[in-house]
């Protein structure tokens, strides 16, 4: 059985003032029942350490509720915030969306 996947597609940036919306988006979506959250960031240009506790938050709130949180596409500009914090140990990130269908694919 294929598990739910819903994907969010980021735009520009995710900072202070996007980071709102985005957990509101990650509320709604925990209120369908997905499983496996996939965020996209190939058109984010710039994240700053509000979307990066955004996307904590969200990490959180997901495993919780028994949800799983994941990125693809993600800038040379987020890769380096994510390893300067060490965060890119606790994401899961795949090259682009192909790439993790290609895992889910094979887990099923």
């Amino acid at each position: 059985m294929r598990e739910e996947v819903k994907v969010i597609k980021l735009t520009g940036n995710l900072n202070a003032t996007t980071s709102q919306d985005f957990r509101q988006n990650i509320n709604n979506i925990l209120e369908t029942g997905a499983k496996i959250v996939l965020v996209d960031f190939k058109d984010v240009t710039f994240m700053d350490s509000s979307g990066l506790g955004a996307l904590v938050l969200a990490f959180k709130t997901l495993r919780a509720a028994d949800s799983k949180l994941v990125l693809c596409s993600i800038s040379e500009q987020v890769r380096i915030l994510f390893e300067l914090t060490n965060m890119d140990k606790v994401f899961e990130i795949f090259p682009n969306q192909d790439a993790f269908n290609q895992v889910l694919v094979s887990k099923t």
